[in-house]
């Protein structure tokens, strides 16, 4: 496979350096193009040069990571946001299936998103956009949607719907409430940040958990949990008295 050709866009000039030493010395299938500290010449070399992955910092003066892809009338590029703070940009990003990079970006981290890229490079970056952009307009559309890459693109899946969710190496197995599992290159903690203020609870290292579908908790060491299916899963006995203190027991 050909590396990914990517441009870095970051307005800190350590912050810039840092990554692109990085990505150089640690991730082969990375090729960068060009650098700029400048969001406005960031979108000319884009239009000149046509890379497969942007690696671009939120937090900007003059003109936001955000509102700089908004300049850009078509563009087919990943899109791996930086940022330093902001909790609430993550959650959002986080939803709709952006990847992502907090400062300062460990090497473990960063080969991570790029193992996630080229698994994922051919989805749908608008498509990705345009639910981030809902999400910070339309908190109700942050609660109800998560955006799931699937081997066609993104699969837009109401929160509510998801049961359980467990953890396979470097991937995940989501299993719905409609019978339907689906399998994608992201870990387990990942979600468990993502879909904690949705009531979901990580039972087990290899088990997150929506409560509204617990049915039954067995005792045990640790116990374990009957699903609304009738799915049976472990709880880690250092998860046990957390777990049940949930339900005031």
């Amino acid at each position: 496979m050909q590396p990914l050709n990517a441009i870095i866009v970051d307005d800190n000039f350590n912050s810039l350096q840092n990554l692109r030493q990085k990505l150089a010395e640690f991730c082969p299938d990375i090729k960068v193009l060009a650098v700029t500290q400048s969001p406005e010449e960031a979108i000319t070399l884009l239009r000149q040069l046509h890379p497969d992955v942007l690696f671009l910092d939120i937090e900007m003066p003059r003109m936001n990571g955000f509102r700089m892809l908004d300049e850009l009338d078509e563009y087919d590029f990943d899109v791996v946001f930086t940022t330093a703070y902001n909790h609430y940009a993550i959650d959002a990003i986080r939803i709709s299936a952006f990847d992502y990079l907090t400062k300062p970006i460990a090497i473990k981290d960063l080969q991570q998103a790029v193992e996630r890229l080229i698994a994922t490079h051919d989805l749908h970056t608008r498509q990705k956009l345009e639910l981030l952009r809902q999400s910070f307009t339309d908190a109700k559309s942050q609660e109800d949607r998560i955006a799931i890459p699937t081997g066609e693109g993104l699969e837009f899946i109401p929160i509510s719907l998801i049961a359980r969710i467990e953890s396979s190496s470097n991937y995940a197995k989501i299993f719905l409430t409609d019978g339907r599992n689906l399998v994608v290159t992201r870990l387990l903690k990942d979600f468990e940040a993502m879909l904690q203020p949705y009531h979901f609870y990580r039972i087990h290292h290899s088990h997150l958990v929506n409560l509204k579908y617990v049915r039954k908790y067995i005792r045990g060491d640790g116990g374990q949990v009957v699903m609304e299916n009738g799915d049976v899963i472990d709880v880690a006995r250092r998860k046990k008295e957390d777990f049940l203190k949930l339900f005031a027991i």
